[in-house]
């Protein structure tokens, strides 16, 4: 591996506190690294510090001689007037604008003799420049990323518009790409084919991001950035966060063992008269230097903690939607949907960026009149809704202000709290506090959010693409509330580890109107397509007169409509086993997939008779303890 990256003690500071402190770090070809750290720990300043936008304040930073390095901002280039082929030249510089302006006139058709002098000239200037490889190069990328030349940058989607920047970053034929936050603004299937891209590249990443799909399948290597300390920590995001968690605690038990030195020394130094006759001036200097020590440790920043406010239980019935259909001009976005959400659903929806997310969420909550259908919304009901735009937020107002509406106090959970210290459970000091809305990070806006949606009491929550610029520690956390929370859930995400983690069904867009709804998260949701596509397989086999495989039909594990009832009449026995029986489903369903996987591989039978035995055993064993879950299921959802 070559070196292509050494920062050695370098040092950055905006503010008090310093975003690098005397930090170091080397990044090798071929490595995916991934950069971590809390909102605001100085993580896009590093990567600007990589490709030398800014500059240190102290320390050195070398890089390979020659060394090809493209950055793909966390901004989409939606303002751009220029068209996908200009877009992407212009990460060549002076070579791009040759190749523009040759592009340009050839598109125009004009063979004046003007025209053919100008172009000839361009021509004579890129030969020189040897700008055909990169005229090459762009029409490669441009395939590889099936990218029209000729469309206009401003009207492509977030994801083609992610694509475009990717591909002028990819022009010059990096050895090093930096990306901040790449996922942003993507949907799940512009995310896959990112996580696959990158993957296939064979050139060296250093990458932001929150996604902890993307995270686990792509990093080689996990470097924290922490109170102004640089830790690399080699293995997947698992090991990450086990090593972490023994690091901090050696950590206070260090600094608990230090204060407890340091208090013994202050008491020695404020003793009487007769000690001060007999006091070593050696152990005085040693106190002194343990004192100038205290006082540059900086401690961990404080968690975020919140919780949701609950409100009086909704009725039982929350919506109930029945052959719902809408269209825009021609486009057909819901196609005769019906659903009913009963109290404690928790329910994510899943489908490119575009295809009606919002606006089915806006009908299911009576804020969009569907044009064909019915609607019934459910009695007592307290909505609290999480709009990924930011609408519900004041600029020119201070975060304090934007919470309260000008009062100094707030009532959660029936007590009242000082609007300074509740927003502190979101990170926000006093000062921050006290500023305006228009001066905060992502991050912090998405914070703010928060702390205005949790603020309020609410039954039914309805978050659009919460996990935006979240740091993943808040992530986590936001996870363990919604878990914890009593009421009904809607959410909109792109995260596939979030979805996971909060939703217990899925709603998903698959084009032409048509909404499936799936049990389970995201993965849960894959499972179910994958194992309903084995069994189709399996049946035309078994058509064809193929008896290695069980004539058994999978059960249908796909839709859950009808199925979701009241709780109400189960003993807290049955309804343990209710809440456990999706995860038990989706384990089956996984080791399935993986038996078949398994067995279809010529490997598998160099295996001794008896596993191979076992395992065939096993994969006629589950389809039955499948349909014994699923009947299960469908009994205690019927009471």
């Amino acid at each position: 591996m070559t070196n292509l990256i050494n920062l050695t003690n370098v040092s950055l500071a905006y503010g008090l506190d310093a975003l690098l402190d005397k930090s170091s770090l080397q990044i090798e070809s071929g490595e995916r690294v991934c950069l971590i750290g809390r909102n605001g720990a100085g993580k896009s300043s590093l990567l600007k510090m990589l490709d030398g936008s800014i500059l240190p304040d102290s320390g050195t930073v070398w890089r390979k001689p020659q060394l090809r390095m493209a950055r793909l901002a966390q901004e989409l280039p939606r303002d751009s007037t220029l068209t996908v082929f200009d877009f992407v030249a212009e990460g060549l510089a002076e070579i791009g604008k040759l190749l523009k302006e040759y592009h340009a006139l050839i598109s125009k058709n004009d063979f004046c003799d003007e025209a053919l002098h100008k172009l000839e000239k361009i021509q004579h200037e890129i030969e020189v420049s040897n700008a055909w490889h990169f005229d090459r190069q762009i029409s490669t990328i441009l395939t590889r990323l099936e990218l029209n030349p000729d469309a206009k940058v401003a009207e492509l989607s977030g994801g083609w518009q992610r694509r475009a920047a990717l591909a002028q970053a990819l022009v010059i034929e990096p050895e090093l790409l930096l990306l901040d936050e790449p996922t942003n603004h993507l949907d799940i299937e512009a995310i896959q084919w990112l996580e696959e891209f990158l993957l296939s590249c064979n050139i060296g990443i250093v990458f932001i991001t929150h996604d902890r799909s993307l995270l686990q399948r792509l990093a080689t290597r996990i470097i924290e950035l922490d109170r102004g300390n640089l830790t690399s920590w080699p293995g997947d995001y698992d090991n990450f966060l086990l090593r972490k968690e023994e690091m901090l605690h050696a950590e206070d038990k260090q600094n608990a063992d230090f204060d407890k030195r340091l208090a013994q020394e202050e008491v020695w130094i404020r003793q009487g008269v007769k000690a001060r006759r007999t006091r070593n001036e050696g152990r005085v200097r040693a106190l002194e230097k343990m004192r100038h020590e205290r006082s540059l440790r900086r401690e961990q920043q404080g968690k975020v903690n919140f919780a949701v406010d609950d409100a009086v239980r909704s009725g039982q019935l929350v919506v109930e939607a029945e052959n719902i259909s809408h269209s825009f001009e021609d486009k057909n976005i819901i196609n005769n949907f019906s659903l009913r959400v009963m109290r404690g659903d928790r329910i994510g929806l899943i489908g490119p960026n575009g295809v009606g997310k919002s606006t089915l969420l806006n009908i299911l909550l009576g804020k969009l009149q569907a044009q064909q259908g019915n609607l019934k919304l459910g009695s007592r009901l307290e909505i609290a809704y999480f709009d990924q735009m930011r609408a519900a937020l004041k600029l020119e107002k201070t975060v304090a202000e934007n919470v309260t509406e000008g009062s100094d106090t707030i009532e959660i959970n029936g007590q009242k709290r000082h609007i300074i210290s509740y927003l502190g459970d979101f990170l926000f000091t006093p000062q921050r506090a006290r500023t305006p809305v228009k001066a905060l990070s992502g991050g912090e806006c998405n914070r703010l959010l928060l702390a205005k949606l949790f603020s309020k009491p609410a039954n039914l929550l309805v978050m659009d693409e919460p996990t935006n610029d979240l740091d993943i520690e808040t992530l986590e956390l936001l996870e363990s509330v919604l878990a914890e929370f009593n009421g009904t859930i809607l959410l909109v995400s792109h995260d596939r580890e979030f979805l996971n983690n909060v939703v217990t069904s899925t709603l998903v867009f698959e084009g032409g109107g048509k909404i499936q709804e799936y049990v389970g998260g995201y993965d849960a949701h894959m499972s179910s397509r994958a194992v309903a596509d084995v069994d189709v397989a399996r049946t035309r086999i078994v058509c064809t007169g193929n008896d290695a495989l069980s004539k058994q039909d999978a059960p249908d594990t796909k839709s859950v409509s009808g199925l979701r009832q009241s709780t109400k009449k189960l003993t807290n026995k049955e309804q343990q086993e209710l809440k456990n029986l999706p995860k038990k489903i989706e384990q089956l369903e996984t080791e399935l997939s993986e038996l078949q996987l398994r067995m279809a591989n010529p490997e598998f039978y160099k295996q001794p008779p008896d596993e191979i035995t076992k395992a065939t055993a096993r994969l006629n064993a589950i389809p039955q303890e499948l349909e014994v879950a699923y009947k299960r299921w469908q009994e205690l959802e019927g009471k």
